[in-house]
């Protein structure tokens, strides 16, 4: 494959950045911040000036940036991927957006015949260290078959859900399950707490049962050891439940236990905790009972 252009070297494209490199692709990339920059073509990668300048030299081109505007500057903007990509190059958006606008972009990159999927991804910071992210894709079969062996190099589940958009439907999916089920891990081991039952014997009782999942799993230790250390923070998961609440009405479902859910991260951010991880939901909880989740003895 020629060479693979990445534009947004963040807390998550810097990784996924350097998975692509120590896969042997060949990668020009572009960021807003010089020192990121830097730091990737330090593992191997070429830089360019501007968005612009990436999509002249590559064919695939990767975009990886915090939300729906920033998509839209980044591909359609001034000095974006639009202006310097030829036809039939393959632009692929791996940011977590709103749906409705990666229709949009699809459709202006389509007039010029250039081609586009939604690939959010799943699995934080962590996984994007490691490479197994899970990456949803929303676009062409084609499209798909085409970009699957560079998404390998990044993640461990890809599939594709549907067409333009599908991929952040179920990215917006994913979110509103992580977040209630958080909060329902609080509002137990609060009530556990202040019934007088130790939380973590709590936990290990229900992790098996119909109850237990993944969510519960990684974030019920955290709170027992009152640990709130970002994997995913509370500011990111505001966006993307503020996304999923625009693409319930658009299409009319009514969200009520997101709308709570976005509410309770609200106050954790109005309390300073909008760089914590998301797990601080228990905080929330913690506040209104006036207890303390921890373990025991420890």
């Amino acid at each position: 494959m020629d060479k693979i252009g990445f534009i947004g070297l963040g807390i998550m494209g810097k990784p996924m950045s350097k998975n692509l490199l120590k896969a042997g692709h060949d990668l020009l990339v572009y960021d807003i911040v010089p020192e990121s920059v830097q730091e990737v073509v330090g593992a191997g990668a070429k830089a360019a000036p501007s968005s612009k300048a990436v999509a002249e030299q590559c064919s695939f081109v990767i975009v990886m940036v915090p939300n729906s505007p920033h998509v839209k500057a980044a591909v359609l903007g001034p000095g974006g991927v639009i202006e310097g990509a030829k036809p039939g190059t393959l632009v692929v958006d791996m940011s977590s957006i709103d749906p409705i606008v990666s229709r949009e972009v699809g459709a202006e990159l389509a007039k010029k015949k250039i081609r586009f999927l939604d690939a959010p991804v799943s699995g934080g910071e962590p996984k994007a260290i490691d490479g197994t992210l899970s990456i949803m894709v929303g676009g062409a079969q084609p499209d798909f078959d085409e970009a699957l062996p560079v998404l390998k190099s990044m993640g461990a589940s890809i599939v594709l859900c549907g067409d333009l958009g599908a991929g952040n439907v179920t990215k917006l999916a994913n979110q509103i399950i992580v977040a209630l089920n958080i909060a329902a891990m609080s509002e137990a081991l609060v009530l556990a707490t202040k019934a007088g039952v130790d939380p973590e014997r709590v936990f290990e009782a229900i992790k098996g049962g119909l109850a237990g999942s993944t969510v519960l799993n990684a974030k019920a230790p955290m709170a027992l050891d009152r640990n709130i250390k970002p994997g995913f923070r509370v500011n990111l998961h505001i966006k993307d439940l503020d996304n999923a609440m625009a693409a319930g009405h658009n299409v009319g479902v009514p969200l009520p236990l997101t709308a709570q859910a976005l509410e309770i991260l609200q106050a954790l951010k109005v309390d300073g905790m909008g760089d914590a991880d998301h797990s601080a939901i228990i905080r929330f909880y913690e506040k209104l009972a006036k207890v303390e989740v921890k373990k025991r003895g420890h």
